[in-house]
């Protein structure tokens, strides 16, 4: 059955109406719905410590992994449900879902609960992807790519503060409070989004693949939590083994029922060239891009004095600093991006981005025992990081009809998932296989050729993206072009 559109119409003047006031209010409203997936995946970091603890486990990284590897579950069933229902009203139920998700995590007796709660909290990560496909149906042509920049980079300000707001949480009443702040966040912006943003015109006239749905997002979770999991339960135990056979027979049996299907969840007889290459680009840039943070973080917690030919510590407010420059890079280069996108393409922006980020890790390959200049480049690999994610989302929305942009996204949003936790566990195991038993420190040897196999991702992912650019004609990217 062939997919149209719905008799829906666009809002009078869309394509003409510029910023209003309405538009700002709407702008915050998703921010804000944004916001909640920082306190679904980042807050519980904080506390990690003492959940384990709590339930008395050592394996503390089921506790946040089960909200990430929920989120690959989730996407494509949230995406194509949007498309389908509306994308106002899957919005709210994704919020709702991380709400009630949290709310289970606060009362959870055992692990057992808790992790349920996590996978239905891992709903919320869903937001990003449908607030994405929101604005480019609803939001005036002439603001709609650079509303996306601001949403999707907005939370980032939002969460240089976050971190300082959780700590006193916590230390004034135990680390469950994450989970009450969380469900707060999650129904206040269910609540806002149900009664002050309108409902998106375009439906497409389908049906939902549960089936296909489900098939691929556990053939996902299973692959990415044994590649996430296994540095630490065993990359041969039997346990990740059977998780990773698990995953590529859900994966295969999701290909087979997607070839077979007349309407799958994700068709992939329909995934143009342009589309994978834009999704290779968010794969291995942001991917770098997350790796690099961790390294970052590594830099930012050793002294120079120690002699390994890199370090920042000591340093007043050195590894603050040196995270909280990537957050207002992201939140800068989301929004120019959006901005550009709309003038450029992002075709364009997309490559722009990935070339920052070679040019980011050259300085900070150069810089890991200097620290305003190490500083300034991990403040263009922010840049690189919300440029590269506003124009993941915008460019692969550009590429398919309307009644395709819901799916799309969220491919979109698990590509981020697949590039963060791939790279950081090569970056892990780079840093594994080059430090000494005599010291447990990463040598100089292991972080250079950690940043030198990100430069050559982030290489890769720029030639690609060109590559996307110049077969990409100007006018048919641009924001204004609809």
């Amino acid at each position: 059955m062939t997919q149209t559109p719905s008799r829906s119409t666009r809002p009078a003047g869309r394509d003409h109406d510029g910023w209003r006031g309405r538009l700002v209010w709407w702008v915050a409203i998703l921010i804000v719905a944004n916001t909640l997936v920082d306190t679904v995946i980042v807050a519980p970091l904080l506390v990690l410590p003492q959940m384990a603890e709590y339930f008395g486990t050592d394996q503390s990284a089921w506790l946040n992994a089960s909200a990430v590897l929920a989120g690959a579950v989730w996407a494509p069933l949230l995406g194509k449900s949007a498309d389908i229902y509306g994308k106002r009203r899957v919005l709210v139920v994704a919020l709702l879902a991380g709400g009630v998700g949290a709310l289970i995590c606060l009362v959870a007796p055992n692990m057992g609960i808790f992790l349920l709660g996590r996978v239905i909290q891992g709903t919320a990560v869903g937001s990003v992807f449908i607030t994405v496909v929101y604005i480019r149906q609803i939001f005036p042509a002439s603001v709609g790519m650079t509303s996306v920049g601001i949403v999707t980079s907005g939370s980032a300000i939002l969460g240089i503060a976050s971190p300082f707001l959780f700590a006193a949480v916590v230390e004034a009443f135990d680390f469950r409070a994450v989970f009450v702040v969380s469900a707060a966040l999650a129904f206040l912006a269910a609540i806002t989004v149900r009664f002050f943003l309108p409902e998106s015109p375009v439906h497409a006239r389908s049906r939902l693949d549960v089936t296909g749905a489900l098939l691929l997002g556990l053939g996902l979770a299973g692959v990415l939590a044994y590649i996430s999991l296994a540095p630490t339960a065993g990359w041969t135990s039997i346990g990740m083994l059977g998780t990773l056979l698990a995953g590529i027979a859900l994966l295969a049996a999701w290909i087979f029922s997607a070839l077979r299907t007349s309407e799958p969840v994700v068709d992939l007889r329909r995934l143009t060239r342009p589309l994978v290459a834009t999704l290779l680009v968010v794969v291995l840039g942001t991917g770098a891009y997350q790796a690099l943070l961790q390294l970052i973080g590594i830099i930012g917690q050793t002294p120079l004095e120690a002699g390994l030919g890199y370090g920042l510590a000591g340093e007043s407010n050195s590894l603050g600093l040196m995270f909280a420059l990537p957050a207002l890079g992201a939140a800068t280069g989301g929004v120019v991006a959006g901005w550009l996108g709309g003038r450029i393409g992002p075709a364009r922006t997309l490559a722009g981005g990935a070339l920052i980020g070679v040019v980011s890790g050259v300085g900070l390959l150069l810089s890991t025992g200097s620290f305003l200049p190490a500083a300034i480049c991990a403040g263009f690999l922010g840049l690189t990081a919300g440029a590269l994610v506003t124009s993941g989302f915008n460019l692969a929305t550009t590429l398919v009809n309307e009644e395709r942009q819901g799916v799309v996204a969220s491919l979109v949003q698990v590509m981020l998932g697949v590039g963060s936790v791939v790279m950081n566990i090569v970056g892990g195991s780079i840093l594994s296989a080059t430090t000494s038993s005599a010291n447990p420190s990463p040598s100089a040897a292991g972080v250079t050729l950690y940043i030198v196999v990100m430069l050559a991702a982030f290489a890769v992912a720029t030639a690609v993206a060109v590559g996307i650019a110049t077969r990409t004609p100007r006018a048919a990217a641009a924001d204004g072009a609809h």
